[in-house]
């Protein structure tokens, strides 16, 4: 078969042509197998984030707390429309194997990591495989699974993103505190095997790959490139070279001209990795600026809250994830409730309105935070940003969809979990440099900081003098409040974008063709 992937999903009809004839029992036993992988690429990152302290008081590098968290997400990024067009191209068995690999071996290199930029690499290494792990679960059920029996199996993937936000911080939180923070890396080996063994065994029955398929490997490298460089600028840009340094600046030019020269090859292959007629849709385009706001929200959010958590509420690593718990709640809950009022409804614009009211509102009061902020407080303010989420994350994917061509499913999926992915990537890079930025400027100087606040770890903020704790707290205290300002003011313009969104109708499968041309 022969399918144009942008490394998200196989296009809608790819399944119902698919050769292969599977049994419940089949289908359920390779599920499992796809469950665990799936769990593995969505927990990673939430499993490392109440770690993040302890990782960078044991190896150094507060410069490059961000990194940890970017460099996984924008490796995933980059490399998921490659992984679709391989699996089309050799067969989704192989490649699908082969990112779980990759991910296994990424796995076990970050956990024996000795410094920062050996976790770093590693942890690109990882989400290199993620990107794998993410197109493939999603192709494959679409070669498996006939379209009209396939709502019945996706619901057991969408259970699998509340289990990662809720159980990735309590997880890593608990191996930080009661073993070491490299079993939050560790932890993937057994779980991941277990994937390997039971997909490779149980997708023999799929084709192959035509080999027909003509992967854009000039896309793919200028659209690396530009992500690359831009994240760089974010996260170099006024902490390591000025603004106006030629470092900067040249990094500027590269992402400029990367991105004109990636357009330009979109427009011209046969195959682009990106096809770029789906952003021709107002109200696609402008979906995919609410999941890049709600990617940058909540990357942005659970990295970082966990700072304040330890270092002046005194929380433990395992308490820092539990605390986590009544954003992750409320997401869900609002994902599941909205989902289900707009499924009667057929209403959907009011919902990202809400969730950007939310979402700015919960980072205003973010930037509030001060020493004496109660943990209930702090919980409260975690509820209204979850309810933002929770209104944004799945709305946004549901505009995307039905704002385009069934033809452009699998390309319009892709390019709208893309823009979630660069806005998770900017946002972690760019709030933590603001972040790590205002730490040290404030910690310079005083109390012995300007050695020592690069390491520090609650377990030696405890031990040190009452005077010397308050200052670091209010130092940390001071620098997330201007960086959730930051964060609250990308918010707001997701307020301003979501009243531009067309109320479309929502549509089946056979007149969706025949509605779209008429808008």
């Amino acid at each position: 078969m022969t399918t144009e992937t942008t490394g998200e999903a196989a296009p809608p009809d790819t399944a119902a042509t698919a050769p292969a004839q599977f049994t419940h029992r089949q289908i359920m036993v390779t599920m499992s197998g796809l469950v665990i992988a799936m769990l593995l690429a969505m927990l990673d990152n939430m499993i490392v984030a109440p770690a993040l302290p302890t990782i960078v008081g044991d190896l150094g590098g507060l410069s490059h707390l961000a990194w940890v968290t970017t460099g996984y997400i924008l490796a995933s990024t980059a490399s998921t429309p490659i992984w679709g067009k391989l699996g089309d191209l050799f067969g989704r068995r192989i490649v699908f194997v082969s990112s779980v690999v990759v991910f296994l071996a990424g796995s076990a290199l970050a956990g024996m990591s000795q410094n920062m930029g050996e976790l770093v690499a590693f942890r690109a290494v990882q989400g290199l495989g993620a990107g794998g792990l993410m197109v493939g679960v999603l192709s494959i059920i679409g070669e498996m699974i006939p379209p009209r029996e396939r709502s019945k199996y996706m619901g057991l993937m969408m259970a699998v993103m509340p289990v990662a936000m809720i159980g990735g911080p309590l997880a890593g939180g608990f191996i930080t505190d009661n073993f070491s923070w490299r079993w939050a890396f560790y932890v993937n080996l057994p779980l991941g095997a277990v994937a390997l063994v039971v997909c490779w065994l149980t997708l023999a029955k799929l084709p192959r790959g035509t080999g027909k398929a003509r992967i854009d490997w000039l896309g793919a490298g200028l659209l690396t490139v530009w992500i690359t460089t831009l994240v760089l600028i974010t996260s170099w840009g006024g902490t390591q070279y000025d603004w106006a340094s030629p470092q900067i600046l040249g990094l500027a030019v590269v992402t400029v001209a990367a991105f004109i020269a990636f357009v330009i090859v979109q427009r011209r292959v046969a195959e682009p990795i990106m096809p770029l007629r789906v952003f021709g849709n107002v109200n696609f385009t402008l979906s995919g600026g609410l999941a890049f706001i709600s990617g940058f929200a909540m990357f942005g959010a659970v990295t970082f809250l966990p700072q304040f958590q330890q270092f002046v509420q005194g929380s433990s690593a395992t308490n820092s994830g539990l605390l986590l718990m009544p954003m992750m709640i409320a997401a869900m809950v609002v994902s599941l409730a909205s989902g289900a009022i707009i499924s009667k409804t057929g209403r959907y614009k009011i919902f990202p309105i809400i969730g950007g009211i939310l979402l700015t509102a919960a980072l205003a009061l973010f930037a509030t935070l001060d020493i004496d902020t109660s943990k209930t407080t702090t919980a409260i303010y975690m509820v209204v940003l979850g309810a933002g989420m929770g209104c944004l994350m799945q709305t946004s994917t549901l505009i995307a969809q039905n704002s385009i061509e069934l033809r452009d499913i699998g390309a319009g999926t892709g390019a709208a979990t893309f823009l979630r992915n660069m806005g998770s990537s900017l946002g972690v890079a760019l709030l933590g440099a603001i972040y790590t930025s205002s730490l040290s400027t404030s910690l310079t100087g005083g109390a012995g900081f300007s050695a020592s606040g690069n390491q520090m770890t609650p377990a030696i903020l405890h031990k040190l003098p009452e005077a010397a704790q308050h200052m670091f707290k209010v130092a940390v205290t001071d620098s997330l409040g201007t960086m959730f300002i930051v964060a609250a003011s990308v918010a707001a313009a997701g307020i301003v974008i979501a009243f531009f969104v067309r109320q479309i109708p929502l549509r089946g499968r056979a007149p969706a063709e025949t509605a779209l041309q008429e808008v």
